[in-house]
């Protein structure tokens, strides 16, 4: 493996030097300093249809917008929200947000009133920006108070808006061009978002804008982004991927970006990469699943020079489909929300090296990465099973700290007094230096790329009026990587039926989200728990692999 990580350290260090600036200006970076006629986003709709956002559009409108979010109350370090598809409308926003100095939220907007409700509340949010679709979900309610302590904004038309809702062009409108951008400097937050593990509820991460440098290096060496790219990262921006890298990446960056104001569909896809050209494109693995399942026609595809993957595990099923029709093989990556991305198999041409089936690559420049023992605090052997870690000296991109008002989830994510950093996966490393994926250290499920904790979906299961205690699984699925999978146990006079199991999917979309629901229910008469108690998933995510491979022989 012959890489060259020399000039990647000396542009690190250069970009941690720029992000972690006492004086920094994130809006005046990421859009003011570009020429005004450059092409920020290339916006298409669903039907194919296309036009240009400049960053001197972006600039004039994101200084309007901050305008009137600082004539509305809202000051640097307050929360804004945002339950918003891609859209231009979403890009002021967020823009806006940094150039006022404030601290964007995302929400998925597959996400249920309940689950809106905890990041809005655990947030302290001042604003939720929300599109015409999502309105509805903001609503006063069982979740949602009446009065709530945040305003909403709607890009619905006043007409339909919700009572004392405001009208995001009339506040875009209401103010002038020509709002300073905040200069708060590398360690002041620009978002703040939610992460999901096996117990207890979401975990708030505030992200400084010195992970900006982290962004911009992931960017250039692990995506391989160049000046005359157009590049499209097909994640959404309610999760980390698609908002670390779909969007401030782009922006880090400068490069021509897409935006694809459209539900995820292979025609269309085949059909964007095919009639725009673009050149650099990123998805979770199971758009590429998707895409190879789909039957229909498929146009040629001839400029494609980068195709990279990230979310969860690429199985080596992709690349056998994806040379010959895409025309390049796809990487995979690997990163968290608490970091960006740590492992890659790079598409710059210092870094590149052979890709092996199975592996996530090998360190970004700027991260020092192990394995540590299973059960020690101490490097593992080459080929060992163990924790995949970050040895934080010798990582000048670390940022994470904590998570926000828990220090019991904080203090176990380090190790050795602070010198690791645990990522909670499980993997090895080879001779040469690749590291392999092997599973979760917690119960984390990973569907279609975005990361499920199964704590969350129990709740509110076992808040079903038939219910009693439930326990979640991810199950392999060849489309989605992972599926979730529910054992129930059920309350005393309740009866399995196939009604019951709709209604409990039905339960689960209303009240968290819709992609979320289990797929399948097995009522069971009790769940298997260690001596305090604790319920054992891998003891049902075994027996229920088994049933499945006895069930495919």
């Amino acid at each position: 493996m012959a890489v060259n990580y020399a000039s990647a350290l000396v542009r690190v260090k250069e970009l941690v030097e720029l992000y972690s600036a006492p004086d920094l200006s994130v809006a005046a970076q990421l859009c003011d300093s570009r020429p005004s006629d450059a092409i920020a986003y290339k916006v298409i709709s669903g039907d194919l249809t296309s036009f240009d956002l400049t960053y001197g559009d972006l600039r004039r409108r994101s200084e309007q917008f901050a305008a009137s979010l600082h004539d509305l109350g809202v000051r640097p370090g307050d929360r804004v929200a945002t339950l918003m598809g891609k859209s231009v409308e979403y890009l002021v926003t967020l823009m806006g947000i940094w150039r006022l100095g404030a601290v964007h939220v995302p929400i998925f907007t597959a996400f249920a009133p309940p689950a809106i409700a905890f990041r809005l509340k655990g947030s302290e949010a001042k604003f939720v920006v929300c599109d015409e679709s999502q309105q509805a979900k903001l609503a006063p309610g069982e979740d949602i108070p009446s009065p709530s302590p945040w305003k909403i904004i709607t890009t619905a038309p006043v007409e339909i808006a919700p009572e004392g809702a405001l009208q995001f062009w009339q506040v875009l409108e209401a103010s002038r061009p020509g709002f300073k951008a905040a200069a708060l400097g590398g360690d002041a937050p620009i978002v703040q978002i939610f992460t999901s593990g096996t117990t207890g509820t979401p975990k708030g991460v505030a992200v400084p804008a010195r992970a900006l440098a982290g962004f911009q290096v992931y960017a250039e060496y692990g995506l391989g982004l160049t000046s005359d790219d157009l590049y499209w990262c097909a994640a959404d921006p309610g999760w980390a991927y698609g908002l670390y890298f779909g969007i401030l990446g782009s922006f880090t960056t400068g490069v021509p970006s897409l935006l694809l104001q459209a539900n995820f569909d292979p025609a269309t896809t085949f059909g964007v990469l095919a009639r725009f050209g673009v050149t650099n494109f990123t998805a979770a693995p199971t758009v590429y699943r998707s895409l190879r399942a789909y039957t229909g026609s498929v146009p040629s595809i001839t400029q494609l020079r980068c195709a990279s993957s990230a979310g969860e595990p690429l199985t080596p099923e992709v690349n056998e489909w994806a040379s010959g029709v895409l025309g390049v093989p796809v990487h995979d990556h690997f990163g968290q929300t608490e970091a960006g991305m740590l492992l890659n198999n790079h598409h710059h041409p210092d870094l590149a090296c052979d890709l092996k089936p199975g592996s996530m690559g090998i360190p970004l420049p700027g991260w020092s990465a192990l394995v540590l023992k299973e059960r020690d605090d101490e490097p593992a052997e080459i080929g060992e099973l163990g924790r995949v870690a970050i040895e934080l000296k010798d990582s000048p991109l670390a940022w994470f700290s904590g998570y926000l008002n828990d220090p019991k989830k904080s203090a176990e994510k380090f190790a050795g007094n602070g010198r690791w950093y645990l990522t909670g996966d499980a993997g090895r490393r080879d001779e040469d230096g690749y590291y392999f994926f092997s599973s979760r250290d917690d119960d984390v499920i990973i569907m279609a790329g975005y990361r499920i904790g199964p704590f969350e979906i129990e709740s509110v299961i076992v808040t079903h009026p038939a219910v009693t205690e439930c326990a979640v699984i991810a199950v392999p699925d060849p489309t989605r990587g992972e599926v979730l999978e529910a054992y129930v146990v059920l309350k005393s006079g309740e009866t399995p039926s196939p009604e019951l199991t709709r209604n409990i999917q039905s339960w689960v979309k209303v009240k968290y989200a819709a992609h979320a629901y289990p797929r399948a229910i097995h009522y069971v008469d009790t769940l298997p728990k260690t001596a305090s108690g604790k319920i054992q998933r891998f003891v049902l995510r075994q027996e229920r692999r088994a049933q499945l491979a006895t069930a495919a022989e």
